[in-house]
């Protein structure tokens, strides 16, 4: 039974912000720590830092000799059961993670050549270096590193899908000021008995970035090729064109394979490493789309009909504005869910003095999220929904400009029932974007609708949104 069945959410998984695992079992997905990359929120960066201390507080005592001290900090790491990832089968259970792995784990970190050159720069290059160490015991690390993000992230998206809370144990939290664990009372949801962790989609790979077989073959022995070339050695063989070639086979028998032969050619040639990072750097891997999430948890694919009519058939005023904005929500939630996500709502700014009907962070690296942040700062994207067909003016203008920052961003969605005078409001739009107070995209009923059929269009690239870049265009152009 999936979290949104347990607690009858009225949701499935396209609508949701989390991946919704079974309670009782395991979903076959990774938390990748270079997905965290992506996340320039304030949820990403306390992420990443949590991650970047813990790993190099264990490294610098494994270089210093003192093993006692990282593997106690390793040994404290068991299977994060809560969150129904990973690589288990019917009811979750220690894998990857726990007593006698643990200690396996913190053998081969002692023992790696790698850690005592100082190869390793982040936790994901283990993947590629370290014996025992792969995507399941990367992805169990991070998630107990980043547990209190986690938890804090899992009483948000409670708040927003009415999820109960209970008063339980944390489980083990990383302290980056003391560089030790410790233990505290939080609120967090139980399902059939067992607490209940939330991880964002966005965060979520069926595979990691970091593959130790590509990084080999494709990499170090592709370099390899090219010194031996380059040196005229006895591995060259000239073919009977002329052609010079060195086979695979007898790079490997020079060489040697696996994770020690990759650490030595990597101390030989640390620029092919660097190389290799560049190269992921630009090619950080998307979240995975509603087909994949759908075969991965057995939930459904999204109802888009379904979806749209929720907000098209609310009534217009005051009264269903609440409903209008909910259902907004679970619309955009669905349709932006590889490029938007962590949605807040109602978020307050200005000590509480101000608030944004929606508020999402964004997560694109490719399509127009992504091009947008190319043209104005934009690590979260703005939602103003307003359930009406009244004129929209520069009242509501300033009111969503005054919503942005350099910090927080200067991108924003304006929704309404109808726009009187659409090109007047674009014009608008153009003044606002002109005196650098941000861009404001206007959409109505009809824009929703135009959206909705050009994302269900198999000819529409992932994270191309060609209504929203017209209009875009209108603006900027």
């Amino acid at each position: 039974m999936r979290v949104s069945e347990y607690y009858h959410l009225g949701r499935t998984q396209p609508e949701l912000d989390f991946v919704d695992v079974d309670v009782s079992g395991d979903v076959r997905v990774f938390v990748d720590p270079r997905a965290l990359r992506l996340l320039e929120s304030d949820w990403g960066v306390e992420c990443r830092s949590l991650i970047q201390n813990c790993f190099r507080t264990i490294i610098t005592s494994l270089q210093s000799g003192d093993e006692v001290r990282a593997r106690g900090i390793l040994g404290a790491l068991r299977e994060p059961n809560e969150t129904h990832l990973g690589l288990s089968r019917g009811r979750a259970q220690g894998r990857a993670l726990g007593d006698e792995s643990s200690i396996d784990v913190a053998e081969s970190l002692s023992k790696s050549a790698a850690v005592r050159t100082g190869l390793l720069e982040d936790l994901e290059d283990t993947i590629l270096m370290v014996e025992n160490v792969g995507p399941d015991i990367v992805s169990d690390i991070t998630t107990n590193i980043i547990r209190y993000p986690l938890i804090k992230y899992t009483a948000q998206m409670c708040g927003i899908y009415g999820i109960p809370l209970e008063e339980v144990g944390s489980g083990r939290l990383w302290d980056p000021n003391k560089l030790e664990w410790y233990t505290c009372m939080v609120r967090q949801p139980v399902a059939a008995g067992r607490r209940l962790l939330l991880v964002p989609k966005s965060i979520v790979r069926l595979h990691m970035d970091y593959d130790p077989d590509e990084y080999y073959r494709l990499y170090l022995l592709e370099h390899l090729r090219e010194v031996e070339l380059s040196a005229n050695t006895e591995l060259v063989k000239l073919l009977k064109n002329g052609e010079k070639r060195v086979n695979t086979k007898d790079l490997i028998k020079k060489y040697g394979a696996g994770k020690a032969a990759s650490v030595r050619i990597t101390r030989d040639h640390p620029e092919v490493l660097e190389h290799y990072r560049v190269n992921k750097r630009q090619q950080v891997g998307s979240p995975l789309d509603h087909i994949l999430l759908s075969e991965v948890t057995g939930s459904e694919l999204p109802s888009w009909d379904a979806l749209l009519a929720d907000v098209l058939s609310t009534c217009e005023g005051l009264e269903q504005a609440t409903v209008y904005h909910r259902n907004v929500e679970k619309l955009l939630s669905a349709l932006f869910s590889t490029d938007l996500s962590c949605p807040e709502i109602e978020q307050k700014i200005h000590e509480g003095r101000k608030r944004i009907d929606i508020t999402y962070t964004n997560v694109a690296s490719k399509g127009l999220f992504k091009w947008i942040g190319d043209h104005a700062p934009a690590p979260y994207v703005f939602v103003e929904c307003k359930n009406y067909s009244r004129e929209i003016a520069n009242p509501e203008l300033d009111q969503m400009s005054g919503r942005f920052s350099v910090r927080r961003g200067k991108f924003g969605i304006v929704l309404c029932r109808k726009l009187q005078d659409k090109e007047l409001f674009i014009k608008r739009c153009r003044d606002t974007a002109n005196d650098e107070r941000g861009i404001i995209v206007p959409l109505d009923d009809e824009d929703l609708k135009t959206l909705v059929e050009q994302v269900k269009d198999v000819n529409t690239r992932s994270g191309d949104y060609p209504i929203l870049k017209q209009i875009c265009d209108s603006i900027l152009l």
